[in-house]
């Protein structure tokens, strides 16, 4: 355990006090700055004018669905693309300066190397995702907020960005080519999302649940409405056992070469 804190607190400051974490943060930061005010705008005219509005849908005239829902939406998109930038160097970096063979020489575990990085990688994620929060959290001075579904919503995003730094570890794994591992990063993140499509093509009803439960975006859909179901949880944190463990024998194969 020692060793995976040590690793924890060695990567965490290596993103923390990297200019490139930072510009990211900044990026973010001007991405919502332009789009939440923008929704919401649309989100007061709407509740202005919805006595005179047809057919619009009574979640969209709550703040939660309106406005908040629509940027962690925005966020997630952000997180596709971006943990893969945070994540590429972690181990294929270290495999190309040769940094990789002193830390298998080192007295700590493949678990505790893989461990700690992740958690690092995830900590990370934790630092996007609460500048995203803060927007939010300023709408808070302007109006009275339901906590409740907003802190849940962005819990499940949190457990998403650590389902995309658990497959982003793993491919930063297999190769020494950072450029190879943030494009495999991107497909492993891209792909999980079309995996719930085989609900809508395959005609047996076992099949159907079999894809249901492995669709990232149903287990999404519930937590940023707000609602925490276990078999939810069960799938976040299976999908980043799976893929640490898969990390971790990789480079417990490196060890042993």
């Amino acid at each position: 355990m020692s060793g995976t804190l040590t690793i924890l607190k060695k990567e965490l400051k290596g993103f923390y006090f990297n200019p490139t974490f930072w510009v990211i943060c900044f990026l973010i930061s001007v991405i919502f700055s332009w789009v939440f005010p923008i929704q919401l705008n649309l989100f007061s005219q709407l509740l202005t004018n919805y006595v005179m509005q047809q057919g619009v849908p009574s979640n969209q005239l709550n703040i939660h669905y309106g406005v908040f829902l629509r940027q962690l939406s925005y966020l997630n998109l952000l997180l596709i693309f971006v943990v893969p930038a945070l994540t590429m160097k972690l181990f294929a970096e270290e495999k190309k300066l040769r940094t990789f063979d002193l830390l298998l020489t080192s007295p700590v575990t493949s678990l505790d190397i893989v461990l700690g990085k992740y958690f690092a990688a995830w900590g990370a994620v934790f630092g996007l995702v609460f500048v995203a929060f803060l927007y939010p959290l300023s709408t808070s001075l302007l109006a009275t907020l339901n906590w409740t579904p907003l802190l849940i919503a962005f819990a499940g995003i949190f457990l998403v960005g650590g389902v995309y730094a658990a497959m982003d570890l793993f491919a930063s794994s297999l190769t020494e080519n950072t450029i190879a591992a943030y494009i495999i990063s991107i497909m492993f993140n891209l792909s999980i999302w079309f995996i719930g499509i085989g609900a809508e093509v395959v005609d047996s009803e076992a099949g159907r649940k079999i894809f249901e439960h492995m669709s990232l975006s149903t287990h999404l859909s519930a937590l940023v409405e707000g609602t925490i179901r276990t078999n939810g949880l069960v799938f976040f944190f299976s999908v980043i056992v799976l893929f640490c463990f898969l990390a971790e024998r990789v480079v417990e194969s490196s060890r042993w070469r």
